[in-house]
């Protein structure tokens, strides 16, 4: 090829077929971290577009195989707690993750239960933390343009991703506000009083 402009445009189309053939593996890595949340806003977005349509405890049934796949909710669970978590029997253990469960589904129900025009965007890129967890940005833009950020800290477990706290704003822990009621409940009436406002909070949650 003699031609010295056709020589460059073969050169610029070699280069071009590289890159489409070989993406970067860190995407491919942020992708499989990425992955449970997208899986939980189009999760979400399926909720919100049926609305009140559909009964409370229908969206609650669809929803929460998704929630218990996204979410370490035994360790935020624990973690909220802290080290109290010990003091309870085996037997509250059981009835705290179930009421903790219930009560998660309920907030995600209510919180997310009609359609305007909202857009959930992910950002490709992950942010890793010391300790081998993985922070997934997010953004939720209303209809109006407000912008909510969401991210949501990532730990590998057996193999799979799952979040184990979600930071409002970039910096407002979930698990941190969560743990000075929890503690408080605990300390006023054990497990017992813990089980029992979360059950409440449900309940109003459903019954809103």
């Amino acid at each position: 090829m003699s031609n010295p402009t056709l020589r460059r445009r073969a050169l610029v189309r070699l280069a071009l077929g590289c890159l489409i053939a070989s993406p970067m593996p860190a995407r491919s890595a942020d992708a499989a971290v990425i992955a449970p949340i997208q899986r939980l806003y189009d999760a979400l977005l399926g909720s919100m577009k049926v609305g009140r349509t559909v009964p409370f405890d229908q969206r609650s049934d669809r929803l929460a195989p998704i929630i218990d796949a996204v979410f370490d909710l035994l360790t935020i669970l624990e973690t909220s707690i802290g080290p109290a978590w010990n003091g309870v029997s085996p037997d509250q253990h059981s009835a705290l993750l179930a009421a903790f469960r219930r009560y998660t589904i309920a907030t995600y129900v209510a919180n997310f239960n009609t359609f305007n025009g909202q857009r959930f965007d992910i950002s490709p890129d992950t942010r890793a933390l010391p300790n081998d967890e993985q922070v997934v940005t997010s953004s939720i833009t209303s209809a109006s343009g407000e912008v909510h950020r969401l991210d949501y800290v990532m730990r590998q477990i057996n193999g799979a991703w799952r979040a184990v706290d979600v930071l409002a704003e970039g910096t407002i822990s979930r698990v941190a506000v969560q743990r000075s009621d929890f503690r408080r409940l605990l300390l006023q009436g054990g497990g017992a009083a813990l089980v029992a406002s979360l059950q409440s909070k449900a309940a109003q949650l459903a019954g809103a």
